[in-house]
């Protein structure tokens, strides 16, 4: 123990770690309000925080059911963007390794925080490091702020406050430098066209789900290096 705290480097990541996990839950409280304004109960909207876990596709589905989208488009546009995390474990599974367990908490814990957070680290200690306590301290934070969210959402109108539009303008922010390239420019462009022509004539939900087809043409012509962090 002793040792682990003389470590300078490790005492920053945890530091970070924490630090990143507790802003996370900040948005989390966003996503409580506006799911129980969509309609569902507290114990439904903790639920969903414990057991789904992956912020982007619980807001999504969200936001598809209280628009009075159908629950086929709420899952199909959810499951669009979680599969990113499919492409994380990928990259994460050369470094957690260690019984059926651990490999399916770490499952659990793999989404874009831990995974960036690893793959910024210069050694395999310290990369199972930063995964694990980033991971933990975004589920921790994650879901106490959804019940403190949800415990709100009765007395609070997010569109009001601006909650219902916290987590989209938060992933603007992210994906806004990669605006900056050639290819996610005009994936981002076809996607955001097909959307304004679907939305007068399609259910809630669906143009999100078109609006896909942008990936394609977001795809390098070389595939990228996805274990790159295992080097």
């Amino acid at each position: 123990m002793k040792q682990m705290w003389r470590d300078e480097q490790l005492r920053a990541v945890m530091a970070a770690c924490v630090t990143l996990g507790f802003a996370v839950g900040v948005f989390a409280i966003s996503f409580g309000v506006s799911s129980v304004a969509a309609g569902a109960s507290v114990a439904q909207t903790c639920a969903l925080s414990l057991l789904v876990f992956t912020g982007a596709s619980q807001v999504s589905a969200v936001s598809v059911l209280g628009s009075g989208g159908s629950a086929a488009a709420a899952f199909g546009g959810a499951a669009l963007l979680a599969a990113r995390n499919g492409v994380y474990g990928l990259a994460m599974a050369p470094h957690l390794t260690g019984r059926l367990g651990t490999r399916l908490v770490a499952a659990q814990l793999t989404l874009d925080e831990s995974t960036a957070m690893a793959a910024a680290q210069d050694d395999p200690a310290h990369r199972q490091a930063a995964f694990w306590i980033t991971g933990v301290s975004v589920y921790v934070f994650w879901n106490l702020g959804t019940l403190i969210g949800a415990l709100l959402g009765g007395a609070i109108d997010p569109g009001k406050y601006g909650l219902d539009a916290a987590f989209p303008a938060a992933f603007v922010a992210i994906l806004f430098p990669l605006l900056r390239q050639r290819r996610p420019a005009l994936a981002a462009a076809i996607g955001a066209v097909i959307c304004m022509v679907l939305i007068p004539f399609t259910p809630v939900g669906v143009p999100i789900l078109c609006a896909a087809v942008g990936i394609l043409v977001g795809v390098p012509a070389e595939p990228p290096r996805v274990l790159a962090v295992a080097e």
